[in-house]
């Protein structure tokens, strides 16, 4: 089967670089006013990029950021993406109780419903923190609307995952009982491991030759797959935060390539927005 011929998702996280989990012992929360804010830029250069080739996405907004960029967030919805939510403050939902998580969700959705007048209808969580600790959110998200999740990492991973869990859209239940498509980021299977290649830090260390191998092999099965980015990856002239070698690795790694290899990939592969990707699998959003 040609790739070309299956309609996959292409999404960003919109977050600004110093909101990251792994800068989160660098960077205070009360601090992030007083950062200079370079998401704005970064979005409209991705957003161009997927305007001049006519490639519709889901844009994931963290709520802090749309409370005060609400034009971005306009802009973004009237271009013909689909907004979705990514939390309120990018706190990882392991970390915060139940209430605390349901409050934040629901300020998050309501900020960007406001902003666009429609129902938002896709979530994912900062950093793919639903794990097997932190199920219970599956169950605040359906009944706070949402009819699809993407955030559950089907790999083994020192901050994220579920190893074992299923690789393709599918029905989640959770822990109540409640039903919610979940678009799982996907992954190859190489020998017994599995290879996260959906995007992000993984897109900047893999050569793009491994990566559209791997992606492309996806389709050959008659599978879509889910891409991720975020605005931060096309900067590579951004700030620097002071943080451990890791983080730092993982953040700026191959910066400078990023845009190169996003508009080679959206020249590659047939991409839509994944409500649409969903709808196309058969799904009822």
């Amino acid at each position: 089967m040609n790739h070309k011929t299956i309609k996959n998702a292409i999404t960003v996280d919109v977050e600004d670089y110093y909101q990251v989990s792994a800068f989160e012992r660098d960077v205070s929360r009360s601090d992030w006013d007083s950062i200079e804010s370079r998401v704005e830029k970064n979005t409209d250069s991705i957003l161009e990029v997927f305007n001049e080739r006519n490639v519709k996405g889901t844009f994931f907004v963290l709520g802090w950021i749309a409370e005060r960029h609400p034009k971005l967030v306009e802009r973004i919805y009237k271009e013909g993406h689909e907004v979705a939510c990514h939390g309120y403050s990018h706190k990882l939902i392991y970390k915060q109780n139940i209430k605390e998580f349901q409050e934040e969700t629901l300020k998050a959705k309501h900020i960007l419903e406001d902003i666009i007048q429609d129902d938002v209808l896709g979530y994912r969580a900062a950093s793919y923190s639903i794990t097997n600790d932190s199920l219970w959110a599956l169950d605040i998200l359906s009944e706070a609307g949402f009819k699809y999740d993407s955030s559950i990492y089907p790999v083994l991973h020192d901050r994220y995952g579920i190893p074992g869990s299923k690789e393709q859209p599918h029905i989640i239940t959770g822990p109540s009982g409640t039903n919610l498509i979940e678009f799982p980021l996907s992954v190859y299977q190489f020998f017994r491991y599995r290879l996260p290649i959906s995007g992000g830090g993984y897109f900047r260390l893999y050569p793009y030759a491994f990566t559209k191998f791997a992606l492309s092999s996806l389709n050959k099965e008659g599978c879509p797959f889910i891409f991720y980015l975020h605005p931060w990856e096309v900067d590579p002239d951004q700030p620097r935060i002071s943080t451990n070698l890791l983080s730092k690795f993982r953040h700026y790694n191959n910066l400078s390539v990023c845009k190169d290899r996003l508009i080679k990939l959206v020249n590659d592969f047939h991409f839509d927005r994944v409500d649409n990707v969903l709808r196309t699998s058969g799904f009822d959003i």
